[in-house]
């Protein structure tokens, strides 16, 4: 099976270059992104089920050797995040068909979004599958240079403000995170991960720790860790529904996971856990504290995501298997969730005419159904019982209370208070968005085909736009994603424990770091 490994990368990429050929084809153009992702889904299903039977899957691109070729290695940890962000970016395609975004939209171009949504795809499955830190940095310029055209789609002026701070802070974190490849290289006289595994472990402590800090602070801004993640609330709630959903989802968790790679396997045995559990700390209260002083739901969302990256990075610091297995069951919930609910803030604006709550009420009885769809998520989202975020949030505590130390209790204090705030943040949405009067100034319902008037006479309108305005009813292909992903988030509750263990068995195989090198190098590192 590892003839696979490279296909969740390659066949987004090629997919990407069909669509920009087909630019004047809508309809062949959404059927290639369609199939692309779906055989994405499939491969990465199978990659999974292989690792976890076989280890880890390894191939060396053009056949050359590492460390002087690019290796590409799905293990289970790889492997779980390809099949969790695949899926995730197949619904919110079919979102954004839907919402007319791929239809000839005047804010999202067609002949520019399939191709460059396809590259997103692989550039966040480059990087989980990345081998040695350059390609790493690849995967990451590969996704971010995408991101920056899905983030101003459309050229207006709040879009073009909020992508310059998001383009600034990325090329910052890139510069950043180039420079200690540069210096890992000088030190070590390689990147590849493998056999970065004793070259680093020969260096004195004091320079691992540089080395460590300067992945770190990289990898920190591009998670959105406190105080690296001021440039999220402004940037992610000014794009398109179904991009501010998967950037959401998808482009922070690289940055965790980025963080996960690099601290079991370079860099073990704690050195740095005190700083990640302080952090952690500032990360989950800072966050929900903006959250909850927040008056629209999409920039209420955006600082719960910054809030609850710091339950990640709790698990990661307490540096043990129970806390590192949580920690990943955390961020498959984390990437569903919290694409959800940005979603279903996409139906809230489509009905409502707005995200701000002060402009919103009585949704729950104009839309029943779209209440229900933000409800499930968002208690999800608060760790109510006995949805995949308690039981995740349970397994933190669980890590820490095992821990024993003065900081483990202290996040196992603030992760149960940054859960109460988040419940509270939730439930004011949910009075005041779905439960209060309607405002005066929303906007009634009206029937997705509207009149238009040509040659004098009154006509039915069925364009692209046809759904664009406050107060349309919602389409069926926004609402079946969405009903999709809030389905997937209470099947991880489902499959919780068999969920678990996978995670428990991927935490292991990271602090064993054998399985890994082994596969790489056979032989053993050269």
């Amino acid at each position: 099976m590892n003839h696979l490994v490279p296909l969740p990368v390659v066949m987004p990429l090629l997919g990407a270059a069909l669509t920009l050929l087909l630019a004047s084809r809508p309809r062949a153009q959404r059927w290639v992104s369609l199939t692309v992702l779906t055989a994405t889904v499939a491969v990465a299903a199978t990659l999974l089920v292989r690792s976890s039977i076989d280890g880890p899957l390894v191939v060396e691109v053009g056949g050359w050797v590492a460390p002087l070729g690019i290796v590409l290695v799905a293990d289970q940890l790889a492997a779980l995040m390809l099949v969790v962000s695949a899926s995730v970016t197949l619904c919110v395609l079919v979102y954004s068909i839907g919402q007319g975004m791929a239809d000839g939209h005047e804010e999202t171009p067609l002949s520019v979004y399939h191709p460059t949504y396809l590259v997103l795809t692989a550039g966040v499955c480059n990087a989980f599958l990345s081998g040695d830190l350059f390609n790493l940095y690849v995967g990451f310029e590969i996704l971010l240079v995408a991101s920056y055209v899905l983030l101003t789609l459309g050229s207006t002026e709040t879009r073009i403000r909020a992508g310059t701070t998001y383009v600034v802070v990325s090329l910052l974190s890139s510069l950043i995170f180039l420079v200690a490849i540069g210096l890992v290289y000088s030190a070590t006289g390689t990147l590849n991960l493998a056999q970065l595994v004793d070259r680093l472990d020969a260096l004195p402590d004091d320079l691992r720790l540089v080395l460590q800090g300067m992945l770190l602070l990289a990898f920190g801004i591009k998670a959105a860790v406190f105080p690296l993640s001021a440039w999220l609330p402004d940037s992610y709630p000014t794009a398109p529904a179904p991009v501010t959903a998967v950037f959401a989802g998808l482009l922070t968790k690289v940055g965790v996971y980025a963080i996960i790679r690099t601290e079991t396997l370079l860099f073990p045995g704690g050195r740095t856990a005190d700083l990640l559990l302080v952090v952690a700390a500032l990360t989950m209260l800072v966050g929900i504290l903006g959250a909850v002083a927040q008056s629209d739901i999409k920039r209420l969302l955006s600082f719960t995501l910054i809030s609850h990256i710091g339950y990640m990075l709790f698990g990661v610091g307490l540096s043990s298997s129970l806390g590192l297995a949580a920690a990943i069951f955390y961020v498959v919930h984390h990437i569903t969730i919290q694409t959800t609910l940005f979603l279903a803030a996409g139906l809230v604006e489509r009905r409502g005419g707005s995200t701000a709550l002060d402009r919103l009420g009585g949704l729950a009885r104009l839309s029943p159904l779209l209440a229900v769809l933000f409800f499930v998520p968002a208690l999800n989202l608060a760790g109510i019982p006995p949805f995949s975020g308690f039981l995740g949030k349970l397994g933190l505590v669980q890590a820490g209370v095992d821990d024993g130390g003065v900081l483990a209790w202290v996040l196992v204090a603030g992760g149960l208070l940054t859960s109460l705030l988040t419940l509270y943040a939730i439930a004011r949405v949910w009075n005041l968005a779905f439960w209060r009067r309607p405002h005066p100034d929303m906007p009634e319902p009206q029937d997705s085909v509207h009149t238009v008037r040509t040659d004098g006479v009154e006509q039915p309108y069925r364009g692209p736009d046809r759904d664009a305005h406050p107060g349309a009813m919602l389409p069926r292909l926004m609402i079946a994603p969405t009903v999709a992903l809030v389905v997937l988030g209470l099947a991880l509750t489902v499959v919780a424990g068999p969920l678990f263990d996978l995670s428990s068995d991927a935490a292991d195989d990271l602090l064993r770091r054998t399985p890994y090198v082994e596969a790489v190098y056979p032989g053993g590192t050269p």
